[in-house]
């Protein structure tokens, strides 16, 4: 795609997402919900608002002059964003970052805060040669370290996806070592990688487990009440107490695993697990690693 076949600047493609969200979830928008997020002034903040309606969503806004700001009209329809809860809260999330690094930072948002738990540390070093063998198709060379083989081991690696799971970050590529696709912590390489010139040989379509893809049925855990496998239906938008989810083979291991769901040995509180496979059979026949990868998938092994 050539820059001009682009319909919207990239900056601008931010603001008005900013727009719907908090019009949408906060139910009243101002001006100073762009000039305090995006560092502009109240004209520009004007004039993005008269461009949203104008050209991308006539009848979203209604200004409200007793609320002194614009409001969700009934027909109110996202075009720039899902209209999921997900993303006001994930803008929570990122506004309390910046507010976390610049004291001083104001951007009128309600108090909220985010709890961090430690980060996986991965150096620049790491992060520049595995984006540049991703991007670029190329092998990477590099020492690796796993909790199978705590020694250092030299690998070369043939990378096509950086896969970020919760706030930790790995990459799916082929390993010549094992002769296979799996996955690597970003945060276990040793040394300085290095991004070789030699072109991978084995790119995206020869993994099989990645071009795969599974339906995992969720249910609420069966050993609760009928009263909490309602609440939890309700809690995940359930139909008839059931979730579908379409996900690749090779994320079902991570899926499976954030949501707290063990498929051998299930946690003896139902209280705790909640959520249970309904046909963890149809997913091991897909995907015969899945069982290894299930238990494997925490640390990485």
């Amino acid at each position: 795609m050539k820059k001009t076949d682009w319909p919207i600047r990239w900056d601008l493609l931010l603001r008005y997402r900013l727009i719907e969200i908090i019009a949408l979830w906060e139910g009243r928008l101002t001006t100073n919900h762009i000039c305090h997020s995006f560092g502009i002034g109240r004209q520009q903040a004007s004039k993005d608002i008269n461009t949203y309606l104008r050209e991308l969503a006539p009848d979203n806004l209604v200004y409200n002059r007793h609320l002194k700001g614009y409001v969700p009209a009934t027909n109110f329809r996202p075009v720039v964003t899902r209209g999921q809860a997900s993303e006001y809260l994930d803008l929570l999330a990122r506004q309390k970052h910046l507010s976390d690094t610049f004291e001083s930072l104001n951007i009128s948002l309600p108090d909220s805060t985010v709890v961090q738990g430690p980060h996986r540390v991965v150096e620049p070093d790491v992060m520049r040669a595995v984006v540049t063998a991703t991007r670029h198709g190329r092998q990477l060379r590099t020492g690796y370290a796993s909790l199978a083989q705590p020694a250092t081991t030299q690998r070369v690696l043939e990378p096509h996806t950086l896969v970020c799971v919760g706030r930790n970050w790995h990459l799916r590529a082929w390993c010549d070592t094992t002769g296979t696709f799996s996955d690597f912590a970003l945060s276990r390489f040793r040394g300085k990688p290095e991004a070789v010139r030699q072109r991978a040989r084995h790119s995206v379509h020869l993994d099989d487990d990645w071009n795969q893809e599974v339906t995992l049925v969720l249910t609420p855990d069966s050993r609760l009440s009928r009263e909490c496998r309602d609440i939890i239906a309700t809690d995940y938008g359930m139909t008839d107490h059931r979730l579908e989810i379409r996900t690749r083979a090779a994320l079902a291991p991570y899926l499976l695993s954030r949501l707290g769901i063990a498929v051998d040995t299930p946690h003896p509180d139902p209280l705790v697990q909640q959520l249970e496979l309904a046909n963890p059979e149809q997913v091991q026949l897909s995907n015969p690693h899945l069982q290894k990868s299930v238990k494997a998938v925490a640390g990485f092994c």
